[in-house]
């Protein structure tokens, strides 16, 4: 077994969590998301569907980005002041 290399406890908001708690949420939202608003759009061939899909979901992957970030720095802030 090998040994464990160690652990971290970041101070402020931990970056990580944030970045994969973003990679999931953006697949679980974004792709319902991204098929649902597809069916309002014509897409005529790949190109289209390609663009559609990259737009749609760079706009996804922002705003979950955004969202988990101040969720996470909200948190944060409450753990530092006590309060739950």
């Amino acid at each position: 077994m090998p040994e464990h290399v160690g652990t971290t406890d970041p101070d402020g908001v931990d970056f990580g969590w944030v970045m994969q708690s973003t990679f999931v949420l953006t697949i679980v939202v974004g792709a319902p998301l991204v098929t649902l608003l597809s069916t309002q759009v014509p897409l005529t061939d790949w190109g289209a569907r390609v663009s559609f899909a990259v737009r749609v979901g760079a706009v996804v992957w922002i705003l979950t980005g955004l969202s988990v970030y101040l969720h996470a720095r909200r948190q944060e802030a409450q753990d530092d002041d006590g309060t739950t």
